[in-house]
């Protein structure tokens, strides 16, 4: 199931990204080949752009390959990694958790709202930022479970080792 999952993930993540491409290419075709810009081409660009990343941020990059400042962190021994992971997971999820309610809020309340050329309600605009609240809350609750069951720190951290 979860590999199910990753790869369905990985699917709408490239096919947001293949849309974002071609519109990208049907902007540049109207401006600079038949110097007639077409104003929805730009709208739906940013629109798929901030799907893009904020899709792939939640759902296809590992938590391991987002940047990370980690040199306090290896300098430590395991039994405080473990401590700065626990925190750092409790940190995370809790923000993101406390974060939902009002984000979800937002979101449902700029449905009144369309954008200015193709009248997209800006709750679909904003939608992937309330699926990487979620995502942020799963990822941090899993490595919270993971340490307080005693998993070894590559399997139950975040910021070190390659398990999958």
């Amino acid at each position: 199931m979860r590999v199910w999952l990753k790869r369905g993930a990985d699917a709408v993540g490239a096919g947001l990204f293949a849309t974002l491409l071609l519109v990208f290419l049907v902007q540049i075709t109207a401006r600079f080949g038949f110097n007639r810009p077409l104003p929805w081409t730009d709208e739906l660009a940013v629109v798929l752009y901030v799907w893009v990343i904020l899709w792939a941020a939640a759902f296809m990059v590992p938590s391991r390959e987002h940047v990370a400042f980690d040199l306090v962190y290896q300098a430590m021994g395991p039994r405080t990694r473990r401590g700065m992971q626990f925190a750092g997971a409790l940190l995370i999820g809790g923000l993101a958790a406390w974060a939902l309610p009002g984000s979800w809020d937002y979101v449902r309340f700029m449905a009144r709202e369309g954008t200015p050329v193709l009248g997209l309600p800006f709750s679909w605009v904003f939608l992937p930022f309330v699926g990487l609240l979620c995502a942020l809350v799963v990822r941090s609750a899993w490595q919270l479970w993971r340490l307080l069951r005693g998993a070894p720190l590559e399997e139950a951290g975040l910021l070190e080792g390659h398990s999958s």
